[in-house]
């Protein structure tokens, strides 16, 4: 078993490493694909994509919606991600957001970001969690951040390597 490793990269954002036993391409297959994105989710927060046949993540500024549950939220809501970055095989992120009114997407501040490296057993795996950009106004509504913990990011990893290493799905 790897190791995690999990940190602070300042005082706005978290991080955790796992070494997965897939190849860079199987992992970023599951990451660009927003009808598994629960399969990463520890906590059963993602409950699915919003589409029924949603299309894979293939270009910087795409939305994606999935549909959420978190009790503290009042139970079932919706996200709206605009992908902030993606180089196949090597880096996705994106900005979590609410749709308004006018059908636009007001983003929280905040984002995910996955850095994929190859290892000679597998993939090393970056998880970081950001919120440098989310206004005092929603920090204080999600009632403080980070909204999720290190450990939270390693259990994360740990889905995702349970999701793609061979044999485990």
């Amino acid at each position: 078993m790897t190791p995690d490793i999990a940190g602070h990269h300042g005082s706005s954002s978290i991080y955790a490493e796992r070494t997965i036993h897939a190849t860079p391409q199987e992992v970023f297959a599951l990451l660009a694909d927003p009808a598994r994105h629960h399969l990463t989710e520890p906590r059963d927060w993602v409950r699915g994509s919003l589409e029924e046949q949603p299309a894979p993540i293939t270009e910087v500024g795409q939305v994606f919606g999935m549909e959420m549950f978190n009790t503290h939220r009042g139970g079932r809501y919706e996200m709206h991600n605009r992908v902030t970055v993606l180089e196949p095989d090597r880096a996705i992120a994106w900005a979590p957001g609410q749709r308004t009114a006018d059908g636009e997407i007001a983003a929280g501040g905040w984002f995910w970001r996955y850095d994929l490296e190859p290892a000679t057993d597998g993939t090393r795996v970056r998880l970081t969690y950001d919120w440098a950009e989310t206004p005092q106004e929603t920090i204080e509504k999600i009632g403080g951040m980070p909204a999720v913990s290190e450990r939270y990011l390693g259990k994360s990893l740990a889905a995702l390597a349970a999701a793609v290493e061979p044999g485990e799905s």
